[in-house]
């Protein structure tokens, strides 16, 4: 059997082992600190700014090449949507009422023949 003094595996992972305590040590007494805080909430401002930037310079380039900015297609699909079940709708009342006067042609009474003509075209009807 190998000791574990020798064994390079064993050294290895106690010294990462370690490593990684004294890194966890040190990030947690920088993250403690009221400069750290500080500095994470000035990032946090810088890169919202730079993102309400971007998006502003991409929708005037979107404007300015004629196209749809992300909040105008929303904008449409939501529309579309709205179409879309309006039309799901009307699709549903027009087949309730193609079956109700189906049924109700069935038991109707029948029509007396059309015996009116139309006026011939040389004038009053003989």
């Amino acid at each position: 059997m190998t000791d574990k003094i020798n064994d390079p595996v064993a050294l290895w992972q106690k010294m990462i082992g370690e490593m990684e305590k004294g890194f966890n040590s040190f990030a947690t007494k920088a993250m403690e600190t009221p400069e750290f805080s500080q500095a994470m909430n000035r990032a946090g401002g810088v890169a919202a700014g730079a993102q309400k930037q971007f998006g502003d310079l991409m929708e005037k380039y979107l404007l300015s090449m004629n196209l749809p900015s992300r909040e105008q297609m929303t904008g449409i699909a939501e529309r579309l949507q709205s179409i879309e079940g309006q039309l799901g709708e009307i699709k549903s009342m027009l087949s309730q009422m193609s079956a109700a006067s189906s049924g109700s042609q069935i038991g109707a009474a029948p029509r007396p023949p059309r015996t009116k003509r139309p006026p011939s075209e040389g004038g009053e009807p003989k």
